[in-house]
């Protein structure tokens, strides 16, 4: 068997140094090497274990080949063998117990051979083949989402489609599930949706900034979830959950170290339906907003002997944003001195202010990164991209490290809020099996927007932010030349003053050509949705990307850059799959993704798209199609999330 390489773990490792010291807050990490242990599960009766090799930088370690029995007063159970997880990349996830039998069943090999724990004897896990396993969880467990925001309460992004829908997946499974979110109130009538949550009466006092800060619990019992939303006067406030017109708050710190706190509390201390959740809880921590509850799990609460059997699992939606605050912080967050080396981060010097800045600062989700017992993505490539120095914003190194239990999972979407055949948003309904309809909602948005009613020219879309993240300097270099063509193109969203002016420019240049609707309406995005013939995303980079699954359920084409979850999602049409000789015949793909990431190749392969629109009616009939009957419900992600989880609960809790 190869030898298996461990990971340099313990150069970022909060808990460095063999004799625990009090640092002074600024103080660098230890770096000290670190052997992680193999823990097994308590029922391991008459177990064997082969000779196993591992290499590391201070020369190999072997488990010499001899039989180690342990002994139980139940003597009959079979014995069980340890077996490697690989993952997608080829790196080690973790070790699975198998019985005798049942991988002689599997492999057709006698038991001593499957002794040696030979690496193409070992079935690879697949995290895909999960969703066939519908409805038929064998554990359930009691999962805590800690999120800044969750559909239909807050929202802002993805992260609030994720945080809304994948808990009630998990429900529908069998699961006991908790969302922990801010009870945000701005004074509008938006304040609404938290109406149907009932003031529990049991604030706490929290720990933090210097006193006791008291908080408390709203809770609404909603579609098999408990929804519970920490209450405080900090989260009452105009604007967005971030931020207002006068940009980003400056407290954010203080108000999501209350969430993370609470958090840690609830499971605690909420008698929901007469039980509280107990201390053997999941928690899925979402991004840097929630970051704090991996690291006050290992802190706070597993050193006094509370949270011994949970587990921590970092979902990383945008590693662009990572709450990073000066050093001198840290002493606000509630955590012993002795573990700032969890949070510690130096910007290198070319990002410094002045040359006196040493850099030194605290790092949220760098935090979370080193003191969580599994990492999740919400994609396969985004997996791989934030290991890279293009794609982890500083924190590639550390990832790295850490690859072993970092895992890529690709959002679903509301299907039934996302569905032609039933939306009452646009203007005819229409399916895979019928697409008459998919025409009608182009003349109704044409004539919305004021458009010429041109039912055979190709309408190109745009939904999202209007921020360089998404590309819309590409597309303002683009639109010149586009305009050129026969086509017109619709954009909707808000964002950067700038390209808000450009898109109010352009329209009144193109008048025929060109709309754009600056702010955002869900109504109209689902009509932009299903009225556009192509929708466009030239996103820098896209971790996953939900508008090219909605556009590919309404039978849109999706014009993507190959990056993150675009990547993983749109599959480049190709009419001759299979070596066919006649077009169209066997044909695959659901859209055109480009790269690299410029004008010119985006055009590309958006003159593909028009031209097969144009003169290939049954290629593009077959694209529509192929779209429409993908699968994108949640329940394919939640039954990926559960292996993600079991596999946590298999190893003694990292920090």
């Amino acid at each position: 068997m190869e030898s298996l390489e461990l990971p340099r773990l313990f150069l970022h490792h909060p808990r460095a140094s063999s004799a625990p010291t009090r640092p002074h807050p600024h103080s660098t990490t230890n770096s000290s090497r670190f052997l992680p242990q193999f823990g097994f599960p308590s029922k391991l009766k008459n177990a064997t274990l082969r000779s196993i090799s591992v290499s590391s930088q201070d020369g190999p370690i072997s488990f010499e080949d001899e039989t180690q029995q342990l002994r139980h007063q139940d003597q009959e159970d079979e014995g069980r063998l340890l077996s490697r997880e690989i993952d997608d990349f080829g790196s080690l996830v973790s070790f699975r117990l198998t019985p005798h039998s049942a991988s002689a069943s599997a492999s057709g090999k006698t038991a001593e051979t499957q002794g040696n724990l030979r690496s193409d004897e070992v079935e690879k896990p697949e995290i895909g083949n999960a969703e066939d396993e519908k409805a038929q969880t064998i554990v359930t467990r009691n999962i805590v989402f800690v999120t800044s925001e969750a559909a239909p309460y807050s929202k802002t992004g993805g992260l609030a489609d994720v945080c809304g829908s994948l808990p009630i997946a998990l429900a529908g499974r069998g699961h006991r599930v908790m969302v922990i979110s801010p009870r945000y109130i701005h004074g509008t009538a938006a304040d609404s949706k938290f109406s149907g949550a009932v003031d529990l009466g049991s604030p706490i006092n929290v720990f933090c900034f210097g006193g006791a800060q008291e908080v408390g619990f709203f809770h609404e019992y909603r579609e098999g979830v408990d929804w519970v939303f920490v209450d405080h006067p900090s989260f009452h406030r105009p604007g967005n959950p971030y931020g207002d017109k006068h940009g980003t708050f400056k407290d954010n710190q203080f108000r999501f170290t209350l969430l993370s706190h609470a958090a840690c509390e609830a499971p605690l201390v909420l008698p929901l339906g007469g039980f509280t959740y107990g201390e053997k809880c999941l928690f899925l921590v979402n991004d840097w907003h929630a970051s704090l509850v991996s690291v006050l799990l290992a802190s706070k609460y597993r050193p006094y002997g509370v949270y011994k059997d949970a587990r921590s699992i970092l979902v990383i939606h945008n590693i662009a944003h990572q709450g990073v605050e000066p050093a001198i912080t840290y002493s606000n967050l509630g955590l012993p001195q002795e573990w700032y080396g969890a949070l510690g981060w130096v910007f290198p010097t070319w990002a410094r202010t002045h040359a006196l800045d040493t850099g030194e600062a605290v790092n949220f989700l760098k935090g979370a990164i080193v003191t969580a017992d599994r990492i999740v993505t919400v994609s396969k490539g985004y997996s791989w991209e934030i290991t890279t120095t293009e794609g982890g914003f500083g924190l590639q190194e550390i990832l790295r490290d850490r690859k072993s239990i970092l895992s890529g999972i690709t959002n679903g979407i509301d299907v039934t809020e996302w569905d032609p055949s039933s939306d009452e948003h646009i203007a005819s309904s229409y399916s895979a099996d019928d697409l008459s309809g998919k025409v009608k909602c182009k003349i109704a948005l044409q004539k919305e927007l004021g458009l010429p009613v041109r039912p055979d020219c190709p309408v190109i879309g745009f939904v999202g932010r209007l921020d360089y993240q998404k590309g819309i300097d590409l597309i303002r270099q683009a639109i010149p030349e586009l305009m050129q063509d026969d086509v017109q193109f619709v954009m909707l969203g808000s964002g950067n003053p700038i390209y808000e002016d450009w898109m109010r420019a352009t329209e009144s240049l193109y008048k025929d050509k060109f709309r754009g609707w600056v702010g955002f309406n869900v109504p109209v995005s689902h009509r932009i949705t299903a009225g556009c013939d192509i929708l466009l995303m030239p996103s820098t980079f896209e971790p996953c990307g939900l508008n090219q699954l909605y556009a590919m359920r309404y039978g849109t084409i999706p014009v993507v850059h190959e990056t993150g979850g675009l990547r993983d999602t749109v599959q480049n049409f190709n009419p001759f799959a299979g070596g066919s000789g006649a077009e169209g015949c066997n044909a695959e793909g659901t859209g055109w993704t480009f790269s690299p990431l410029t004008k010119e190749s985006m055009l590309v392969a958006l003159r593909y798209a028009i031209q097969t629109y144009n003169e290939h009616k049954s290629s593009w009939e077959g694209l529509m199609k192929r779209g429409m009957t993908r699968d994108y419900t949640w329940e394919k992600a939640a039954a990926q999330y559960e292996q993600i989880i079991e596999w946590a609960f298999m190893d003694p809790p990292y920090c």
